[in-house]
């Protein structure tokens, strides 16, 4: 059985199938064409989240307004002034007609600009498809440019972070898994950090699968990692291995019907759902594999 090391970890995002909705200005948060979405709700790429309403200073606004109050008479100034030299286009160069037609178009894209930024508001769209991880939006609030507002996973598709404090094992990964209550999940080594953090060496592992669906970003988790080395010794289920009263690691092995002995072993992790046995087993010995704490609790 390959060499396994148990190392401890972290679910994170994985950066393809997960994304942060933050506001790119201050203002107010305004619901969206559906509401608000709440935690864990599915949401689909491109779907309208929330919206944020601008922020502006007083002055700031007021002087917008005048400006713009003062293109739009100027745009009715041009149109007229536009407007006799067509009349008079036999007797008129074209150039002036061209003119007045050249700072028309400029007084209503001025006008447009200025008019739509007093009335746009910042638009938060979903950036993946998945879930609502987290949500900190409520009608009404006031956030700030860059305040994470919500936070979206896609549930099958995770990374695990685990920590190394010994170099070495990176170099030598063949294959990694980590256990949620009776299911294994496969993991895929993507790579080792290049700088230490807290004096570890982060390793990063893909997962996929339906069972991702009881794990949460953040969670901490535990990482078995194997090695291409091998070692000697026997696959038991996890649920096998206990404790005695005298804190010695041991497993009920069935000798006869309706009769189960103790045996002492040592052990060694394997892929979190079984466990090896490296001494204290011969081959051909029946190891009780379910509801063996029960057979414990016999004195």
């Amino acid at each position: 059985m390959p060499r396994t090391t148990a190392l401890a970890g972290k679910v994170v995002m994985d950066p393809n199938a997960g994304g942060k909705v933050q506001a790119m200005v201050a203002g107010r948060l305004e619901a969206g064409p559906q509401g608000l979405p709440s935690v864990g709700q599915a949401v689909k790429k491109g779907d309208v989240l929330a919206y944020v309403s601008p922020s502006t200073d007083q002055i700031e606004r007021s002087n917008q307004m005048a400006q713009l109050a003062e293109l739009h008479a100027a745009r009715a100034l041009v149109e007229k002034r536009l407007a006799r030299l067509k009349e008079l286009a036999d007797t008129v160069p074209r150039k002036e007609i061209e003119a007045a037609e050249s700072e028309l178009a400029s007084l209503r894209a001025r006008s447009k600009a200025i008019g739509g930024g007093l009335n746009a508001r910042d638009v938060l769209t979903a950036p993946v498809s998945g879930v609502i991880a987290s949500t900190n939006a409520v009608s009404g609030q006031v956030v700030d440019a860059r305040e994470l507002v919500f936070e979206i996973v896609d549930p099958k598709r995770l990374r695990v972070e685990a920590l190394s404090y010994d170099p070495e094992i990176a170099a030598d990964v063949a294959s990694a898994s980590l256990a949620v209550g009776d299911q294994r999940i496969p993991l895929t080594f993507i790579g080792a950090a290049r700088s230490l953090r807290e004096q570890a060496l982060p390793l990063t592992f893909a997962a996929e699968g339906e069972a991702l669906a009881f794990l949460a970003v953040g969670q901490p988790v535990e990482v078995f990692v194997q090695s291409r080395s091998t070692q000697q010794g026997v696959s038991v289920p996890a649920a096998s291995v206990l404790k005695n009263s005298a804190n010695q690691t041991i497993v009920w092995v069935k000798t006869a019907p309706e009769r189960f002995e103790s045996r002492t072993v040592t052990i060694a992790p394997l892929d979190g759902v079984n466990i090896a046995v490296t001494s204290g087993l011969e081959a051909g010995e029946r190891v009780a594999s379910r509801a063996a704490t029960l057979i414990n609790q016999i004195r």
